[in-house]
């Protein structure tokens, strides 16, 4: 008995004396892959499609074990074609997990130093203040208004279906695009490097609607399914109930201040220069509930 166990502890041993700074690199590497493959496909169509190949793939261990011919022959000509099938089938859900890597920054090299960023910077800031400021008084009167800033994302097929303006952003604007009964009320505003690029754009649907809460209306929809096909963030104020909220990443968060509106802008559009103020910005929507897809 204690040779046995001796012997196991010996094996164990070996094996990791084996393991070299390669073969941890390759274990890293792998573990964060297949981590965040998993975060991609969860709650979507896709995840019961993987289900339903660990299905397969257990069945087919068990036939080979039983020495099922007929069912071992048939579950290979499935895994031979299916593959083909799965690409046809799940064609959207691939396309926007490439979208998603395309997106990840790996790094951001942005060095704000010289007097071209300072006015970059300034644009975006009175644009930041602007929008909070029009989404306070829209909120106030339970006017709907949908507004995107566009991040590294470019968002040209809905700037497409929509007006474009090219204006400095202001108050003012905000409340005319947004006024009920005009041209433009209905659609979102798209909002590039601080200034209204366009109005009246329609945004895509999200991927799987029928999981977002009934109460959502429209604009929540629409606000969730365009944060779905980009990294852009996306405002929205409520008609029914006056309440602001944010959509990024399929995620909607609702319930913010102005003062808590602007502190998350800021620590989204400009992180290079609140880095002191981080721990204030994440804790800006601490009481603020979640609507997940």
């Amino acid at each position: 008995m204690f040779d046995t166990v001796s012997d196991a502890l010996s094996s164990v041993w070996n094996v990791f004396r084996s393991i070299t700074i390669s073969d941890v690199i390759d274990i890293v590497i792998l573990t964060f892959l297949i981590y965040h493959g998993i975060k991609l496909i969860r709650e979507t169509r896709a995840q019961q499609l993987v289900k339903g190949i660990l299905f397969l793939v257990a069945f087919y261990i068990v036939s080979v074990t039983l020495k099922l011919q007929t069912m071992r022959y048939l579950l290979k000509l499935c895994f031979q074609w299916g593959i083909l099938a799965i690409f046809i089938l799940f064609q959207p859900e691939f396309r926007r997990i490439l979208e998603k890597v395309g997106r990840t920054r790996l790094a951001s090299f942005s060095i704000f130093g010289n007097n071209e960023d300072e006015k970059e910077l300034t644009k975006i800031r009175d644009c930041i203040e602007s929008v909070c400021e029009a989404c306070a008084d829209l909120a106030s009167t339970k006017t709907g208004a949908l507004i995107i800033f566009e991040r590294t994302t470019k968002l040209g097929e809905q700037i497409a279906t929509g007006t474009v303006l090219n204006c400095t952003a202001s108050s003012a604007i905000f409340g005319n695009i947004f006024f009920p009964n005009t041209p433009l009320h209905d659609g979102a505003v798209v909002i590039r490097d601080g200034v209204i690029l366009a109005a009246g754009c329609f945004l895509p649907k999200p991927q799987n609607e029928e999981l977002i809460a009934k109460q959502l209306g429209s604009r929540h929809r629409a606000a969730i399914g365009m944060s779905e096909n980009s990294d852009a963030l996306v405002i929205v104020v409520s008609e029914e109930t006056g309440t602001i909220s944010v959509a990024e990443n399929g995620e909607l968060t609702r319930g913010f201040s102005k003062e808590s509106l602007r502190r998350l802008l800021v620590h989204k559009m400009l992180p290079e220069q609140n880095l002191g103020d981080q721990k204030e910005s994440t804790l800006a929507g601490r009481v603020i509930s979640k609507w997940k897809k």
